[in-house]
């Protein structure tokens, strides 16, 4: 799990170093920073993948000697999969020094600690690093095995999903891509790979525990999957089947009445919302102890109930194992995080509250905590004060 991510000249952060907990919550006015946390862990794990990121360490008695890593055409590529951040001149902190036109990224892992620094190149989308931090046994850290194996973060090898606010509408067909949802298990980052993915662990268990929802009909991952969709609309159940012929998959609902079961309906035939949360019901239900999921607005589209039990899903993942970073303008899904404590799903040591705000030069970061009770320590100006404020109008 990742315990901290450390910012520097990156975005809206100048100097920034944020502890992140098994259930994170990102929230703030707009443009305030929120997204940039996310997609820094995105753009490492991306940048890991194409293969543009150094890990070799030197042997001991060379780093100890100030030898640097070999980072010969290694760095922070840009643009991908994951995100699309431009070039150079997009993600430089606005207010850097001169002689420190450099980009600093850093994620702990329990006692490891390891660090990317890159140049900036104001034109160029592959930002060529200049120093790698990678453990170090002879400081007295826990012992690692040799191999390049040995010095590789966590979260670049381990589950991943990340579900950007723009993700699936309605559709009738969606893709059926053996290699992505299949091979690789992601469900892309608008949730594109979600159908195929469900199609094809449908009958896939969920693990008893915080995630295996009691109303439901089975432990299968679809029933799993249904139950936790009729908390927005009680009856649902989901089809996802391979249409025959094609490199494509099919989404329907079904609904039960009075009467019983209706014909089942395309996803354009029902709420927007149920096809937009899709994505996150199954990341979540899905996610194995250890699995990181990045999550941007899992409000969106959905009514007040449904924001706080897809919190209550989130807390849950968490609990069994996964650690979830969420993105969220919604005091719903605030409220969703202090009642999971409050009934014991999630302790409060396991949730980090991380709250943004302009200071002028770029972002400051206020950190309330939350107790067992779910009552939070402090609320700082505009930290879902709204209400509050609106109310106090209306009676004055």
């Amino acid at each position: 799990m990742i315990d901290r991510l450390t910012l520097h000249n990156y975005k809206a952060f100048q100097n920034a170093e944020l502890p992140l907990g098994p259930l994170t919550l990102l929230t703030g006015l707009n443009s305030s920073g929120k997204s940039s946390v996310l997609q820094s862990l995105a753009l490492l794990r991306q940048s890991y993948e194409s293969g543009d990121l150094a890990l070799s360490a030197l042997p001991d008695e060379e780093h100890r000697a100030g030898r640097r890593t070999n980072v010969a055409d290694k760095g922070f590529l840009l643009n991908g999969e994951l995100v699309g951040l431009g070039t150079g001149e997009d993600i430089l902190h606005e207010d850097f020094s001169e002689d420190e036109a450099r980009i600093g990224l850093a994620v702990d892992e329990g006692p490891y600690h390891y660090g990317w620094t890159a140049a900036y190149e104001p034109e160029q989308n592959l930002l060529p690093l200049l120093d790698v931090e990678l453990p170090d046994t002879s400081e007295g850290g826990r012992e690692r095995p040799a191999g390049p194996e040995a010095v590789t973060p966590a979260f670049f090898t381990g589950p991943f999903q990340y579900l950007h606010a723009d993700r699936i509408s309605p559709a009738e067909f969606y893709p059926r891509d053996h290699q992505v949802a299949i091979g690789r298990g992601f469900l892309g980052v608008r949730g594109e790979h979600t159908v195929n993915f469900l199609r094809h662990h449908r009958d896939d268990a969920v693990p008893t525990g915080p995630l295996r929802h009691p109303k439901a009909t089975s432990d299968l991952l679809i029933d799993q999957a249904a139950a936790w969709m009729g908390e927005l609309c009680p009856g649902v159940d989901i089809r996802a089947e391979a249409i025959k012929g094609t490199d494509a998959v099919s989404l329907s609902y079904g609904f039960q009445g009075a009467l019983g079961a209706t014909k089942r309906r395309r996803p354009s035939n029902v709420g927007f919302g149920l096809t937009y949360v899709l994505p996150i019901v199954v990341a979540c239900l899905s996610a194995q102890p250890g699995a990181l999921i990045l999550l941007e607005n899992p409000e969106a589209h959905l009514h007040p109930q449904g924001q706080t039990r897809m919190a209550t899903l989130a807390a849950s993942a968490a609990a069994q194992g996964a650690q979830v970073i969420m993105e969220t303008h919604s005091d719903h899904v605030l409220n969703g995080v202090r009642l999971a404590v409050k009934q014991g799903r999630v302790t409060p040591a396991q949730v980090v509250l991380h709250y943004f705000r302009g200071n002028g030069t770029g972002a400051e970061v206020v950190s309330p905590r939350v107790n067992a009770d779910g009552r939070i320590d402090q609320w700082p100006t505009g930290f879902f004060d709204e209400l509050e404020n609106t109310l106090d109008q209306l009676i004055a």
